[in-house]
């Protein structure tokens, strides 16, 4: 039954059944469909492998957004270049924004695009520096369906090849999280921002599957069907502990109010971090944090 389940799961199309945002809520949160949430109940009931194996290619799949016009602007004026991630073949888009010797690399967050920090880029130039951003794996308009942080990671290195050195880097959320797991593996920038970053992938999955209304035990297989399926431990990634390996200057940005990643993960990060500042706003949330006037200039004054 199990085999038959999985097999069966190869062929349904998840782009109909993945997060949709509430567009009258003034602090947006993801909800689940229905549908979704039957899905995984029905399955967690037939066999729990099936369910995590559903869990997990929910997972992996980021749904993409429509951009709003400000971000499309930025899109056709900056010069783009396609570059192939080795490991998959995956083409992924770059965007370069300018032009100057400092260079300053933004890395967007789960579901995000290579030019939804179009706030801070404007400012960056502003300023006389360089921005190279690029849309992830399976995000924006570069390749594929699923990815993973490997893959964001492995792109950021790629990048680095390519286009770098980099001064600096930024990234929010997942590409917060992401770019420190990068920079404690030996990515070289003198300072380094982060705003919402996860903190423990671990915890990420506990969260999603509690949204999915489904029962602890699918959160645990999943952490072990990822390290099994990659040969690694995932705790590994945890901001935390990589933080303890960073010695240059990091701003740690967060929101109180933040729904998707609590606060508690800035102060775990900062806590570990050997020259770390940290800057908690209020009511900023988990996107508009991004998009904050002070917030920008807050992070222009720690570049420079």
């Amino acid at each position: 039954m199990y085999n038959f389940l999985v097999e069966l799961l190869r062929f349904v199309d998840l782009k109909p059944l993945l997060l949709t945002q509430k567009k009258s809520n003034p602090n947006p949160s993801f909800e689940i469909p229905a549908k979704v949430l039957l899905t995984g109940k029905v399955l967690q009931f037939v066999s729990r492998d099936a369910a995590t194996e559903f869990v997990a290619r929910l997972f992996a799949t980021p749904m993409k957004f429509n951009a709003p016009e400000r971000e499309l602007m930025m899109r056709e004026s900056a010069k783009k270049e396609r570059i192939v991630l080795p490991s998959t073949g995956k083409e992924l888009q770059v965007y370069k924004y300018g032009y100057s010797k400092t260079r300053i690399l933004l890395v967007h967050g789960w579901a995000g695009r290579g030019t939804q920090l179009y706030h801070l880029a404007d400012k960056i130039l502003e300023n006389k520096m360089m921005v190279v951003s690029f849309d992830a794996p399976a995000h924006g308009i570069s390749d594929g369906k699923r990815t993973n942080m490997l893959e964001f990671i492995e792109a950021i290195r790629l990048i680095e090849k390519k286009y770098g050195p980099f001064d600096a880097a930024v990234g929010h959320s997942f590409g917060g999280m992401s770019l420190i797991n990068a920079v404690a593996g030996g990515l070289k920038v003198n300072k380094l921002v982060t705003l919402g970053a996860d903190n423990s992938i671990p915890e990420i999955f506990s969260y999603y599957v509690d949204k999915m209304e489904l029962k602890p035990d699918i959160a645990r297989r999943l952490k072990r069907r990822f390290e099994k399926k990659y040969n690694l431990r995932l705790d590994h990634f945890t901001s935390e502990h990589q933080a303890e390996r960073i010695k240059i200057p990091v701003l740690v940005i967060h929101d109180s109010e933040d729904r998707f990643v609590p606060v508690s993960s800035a102060v775990a990060i900062r806590q570990k971090l050997q020259n770390g500042a940290l800057l908690i706003t209020h009511g900023l949330g988990h996107h508009k944090i991004f998009k904050s006037p002070v917030v920008v200039q807050r992070i222009i004054d720690f570049l420079q």
